[in-house]
């Protein structure tokens, strides 16, 4: 039964409904097939299991929560030839849930074709890449997420906890404390002496209020006087929202995705209007965006559901492949260098931030290139910004700290934010 089955199981199974439900608030054919998993699951029905996961699969392909869902069915209806394949496809693209450590898996140790395997995950587990320490902020319940730098090579960070936004140069200034917005997302600098942000009261700003709760919007911080000059709420709605990240596409349009529901929203400054351009339910659980080069597309991030284009003009979607050695998942941070995007990967495990190098029509990743994972200075990467030909990073947002109850451990250090070259 399930309460029989071992504890990091349980977790990782837990984990991945977590993410799925909260990123989908409408059932689909793959929340329907992971409802008839679980029950299975329960069952100790093994067959059915399998021929769900094969049902998630085919509802969201190359999904790594649902190819490792498949790999364990696979295990425990006895048939460890097939799970092995599954997890390796898995290593292969960078992928590891801790297999080795989950006693379900103990049959794939006997086959020849495990050592090749546990050489793969070992070396998942290295780090790579290298980056130096840009910028520091001493009080380690802060949780950061959107940041950017200044002309002068000042940072603004943004805090989920505590919804303050803090200027950090040769020292650290609270430009913004949270008394007309909440948790602090994405930020991006307009050029005219602004900063803009979403912001949303979720279950982990220090401060939500019943009233407040699920409520979110767009801000403007005058960065001279340290006023909020210009607020824009979503219309409230009955399930939670939360504005997650922002770019510019001219000087008067904003995009911001809605992370919750997959929508996309275009918010016209002079005329302070929403419009909604990519309906809820399209996507999944959209993250970070940027537009092309050319600025005729957006590419977007779907945490479950991969990676994205929609062209500005008509708004329509298309999806960018890539071969199977490469996962397009789990992409928080989506940034341009170039032709070429770079990505912060913390949905998939090991965390990472990698480099995608785009076909010339754009639609597929030709190659990738790793520029780092596994740092010691890693805690949950979130999202980051491109100057030049460098890229600074929060290496440490805290956001898997977090308990059920909103609650942080002790023992967490404050904001690192990392550099990396990309030449």
């Amino acid at each position: 039964m399930l309460q029989a089955l071992p504890e990091k199981a349980l977790i990782l199974l837990a984990i991945l409904a977590c993410l799925l439900f909260a990123a989908v608030a409408n059932a689909d054919a793959f929340s329907d097939a992971r409802s008839e998993l679980v029950a299975a699951y329960q069952a100790e029905d093994f067959a059915a299991m399998r021929v769900a996961a094969g049902k998630a699969l085919d509802a969201r392909p190359g999904y790594p929560g649902a190819l490792f869902n498949r790999a364990l069915a696979e295990a425990l209806d006895g048939d460890a030839e097939a799970a092995l394949n599954t997890v390796a496809g898995l290593a292969a693209s960078g992928v590891d849930y801790g297999v080795a450590e989950i006693p379900e898996f103990e049959s794939l140790k006997e086959l020849p074709r495990w050592a090749a395997y546990a050489d793969t995950v070992a070396k998942l587990a290295e780090s790579v890449g290298s980056a130096t320490v840009a910028y520091t902020y001493d009080v380690a319940d802060f949780v950061p997420e959107g940041i950017a730098i200044g002309r002068d090579g000042e940072l603004y960070l943004g805090s989920i906890r505590h919804g303050t936004i803090v200027r950090i140069d040769e020292t650290a200034e609270v430009f913004s404390d949270a008394d007309s917005h909440w948790s602090v997302f994405g930020i991006r600098l307009d050029g005219t002496d602004g900063l803009w942000f979403a912001s949303a009261a979720v279950p982990e700003f220090a401060n939500n209020s019943e009233a407040d709760s699920g409520r979110t919007g767009l801000f403007r911080l005058d960065l001279k006087s340290k006023e909020i000059t210009h607020k824009a709420l979503l219309p409230a709605s009955e399930e939670p929202q939360v504005l997650g990240d922002l770019v510019f596409v001219d000087d008067d349009t904003l995009l911001a995705t809605e992370s919750l529901t997959g929508a996309l929203y275009r918010y016209s400054i002079s005329k302070a209007a929403f419009t909604e351009i990519v309906a809820p339910g399209a996507l999944r659980s959209m993250q970070g965006l940027v537009a092309d080069k050319a600025g005729r597309y957006l590419y977007v991030s779907d945490y479950v559901g991969g990676l994205f284009r929609i062209a500005l003009a008509d708004y329509t979607v298309e999806r960018v492949v890539a071969d199977e050695s490469t996962s397009l998942f789990g992409i928080d941070g989506l940034y341009r260098y170039g032709n070429k995007l770079i990505a912060i990967q913390n949905g998939i495990r090991p965390h990472r931030v990698i480099e995608f190098e785009l076909s010339e029509d754009g639609l597929e990743v030709t190659d990738s290139r790793v520029l780092a994972r596994n740092l010691p200075d890693f805690d949950e990467p979130t999202l980051g910004t491109i100057v030049g030909d460098e890229f600074f990073f929060v290496a440490n947002s805290h956001w898997n700290r977090f308990d059920g109850d909103g609650n942080l451990p002790d023992s967490i250090a404050g904001p690192v934010v990392l550099k990396i070259n990309l030449l």
